[in-house]
Formats: structure tokens, sequence, C-alpha cells
């Protein structure tokens, strides 16, 4: 049976990958939590998708966030060790060329769109602001030295934008009740 709780975080204490622990409050943390929270968002998105073509483009979000946590869990030591795969300028190309694809087959009006044409689009606008959300604490971080790979902050900025078009794609139809 998986071992859910290891007690090993109750004195306020959470291990990265390798033997580092460090508090629950550390910015790291905060970052991991926030990178889950927009995975989590995303599988809502992806469970209330009806066209496979989105759900596989959520999906391959959802990977490649978790090679994000993996590169943030991880202290520069313990990846030279580990050999993890970082986030790199391929995946933010990938970001770029869906967007282009997404953005040929639906129009984007120049005008603020309110979400909730459709509970599908609603759910990938939600999961796009908690990946705004976690893009802000992750440079905080990287403006203080914290994290050094760029391509993080440009993943995570193309993402948000994919998740625009690909909610007005989701909702492509749909009558706008509200401009």
């Amino acid at each position: 049976m998986a071992r859910v709780t290891t007690r090993g975080g109750d004195k306020g204490y959470t291990g990265l990958l390798g033997a580092e622990r460090v508090p629950k409050y550390d910015a790291r943390i905060e970052a991991l939590g926030l990178v889950d929270e927009a995975t989590s968002a995303l599988g809502l998105a992806r469970a209330s998708a009806s066209e496979e073509r989105v759900r596989g483009a959520i999906l391959g979000f959802q990977q490649t966030l978790y090679r994000l946590m993996a590169e943030l869990a991880t202290t520069p030591e313990a990846a030279a060790k580990a050999n993890l795969g970082r986030i790199e300028t391929g995946d933010v190309e990938s970001l770029e060329k869906l967007a282009d694809e997404l953005k040929r087959e639906v129009e984007i009006g120049n005008r603020f769109i309110i979400p909730g044409e459709s509970v599908s689009g609603a759910t990938v606008d939600l999961a796009r602001t908690i990946v705004r959300r976690a893009e802000r604490h992750l440079v905080r971080m990287a403006h203080a030295g914290e994290i050094d790979n760029p391509e993080v902050l440009r993943y995570l900025n193309r993402l948000s934008d994919v998740l625009f078009v690909l909610a007005r794609y989701v909702e492509r139809g749909h009558t706008r009740e509200v401009s």
C-alpha cells in the first residue's frame, strides 16, 4: 500500500528531491504548491473538455508542469546527480506553435473577455489565472536569484497565453452574452 502519511512534515519541514529539508513556507515549496494547483486546475479543464485535441493539449501541459515541479524541487547539486529534464527552449516553442495554430482557427478580438460562456472554457480560464499566479511567484524568485533557468518563466508566460487562446477555441460558436 502506498504510504501517504509519513509524519515527516509534522514539525513544519518538508523534503526536496535529494536529502535537503526546508520549511514548508520556503519560496520553493510555495512555488511547487502554486504549480501543483495549476496542474490540478488543468485537470479540471481536461475533464470538462469534450474535444480530444483540447484534452491532449492540456495533458501535455500537465506533463510539462510535472517536469517543471521536479526542476523546482531539486537543489542544483541534486539535479546534477539526478539528470532531471529541465524546461527548455523547445518547450516554449511548442506552446508558441500551438498558439499560432489555434489563432488561425478562432478569432481573438481586441476586447476584454469575461469568462463563462461555457463550463469548459471557464475551467481553462481558471487554470490560466492560476498559472499567472504561479508565474508571478516564480518571477519574484528569479529576481531574488533563486531560479537560474529563464525558460521556466518563459514557459509559464507562454502557457498562460496559450490557455487564453485555448479558452476562446473551446468557446468558439458560443454567443457572447457580455462584451
